[in-house]
């Protein structure tokens, strides 16, 4: 019986957690969450470029990828409502 109650519980909570997440969070339209998912992939890709600096070991390969990483940033600058002004 105790077992029986404890799910119930888990349940309710996990009722609790989606309705307060429909309320937390407006509708976001489909321009929006195209938005949402392209600055998340820049940021990924943004991530592994940095992975990637670390390791590179040709000065040549490092430079690209740090040239990479300038233009996600500058991409990532403009989602974000900023102009490269803004950045000096």
């Amino acid at each position: 019986m105790a077992r029986g109650w404890e799910s119930k519980s888990v349940e309710q909570q996990q009722a609790d957690k989606t309705e307060q997440d429909k309320k937390v969070r407006p509708r976001l339209s489909p321009a929006e969450q195209e938005r949402n998912r392209k600055r998340e992939g820049l940021l990924l890709s943004r991530r592994r470029l940095r992975e990637q600096i670390q390791s590179a070991s040709h000065p040549r390969h490092r430079e690209m990828l740090e040239q990479a990483a300038i233009e996600i940033d500058r991409q990532l600058a403009f989602f974000d409502g900023l102009t490269q002004d803004d950045h000096t």
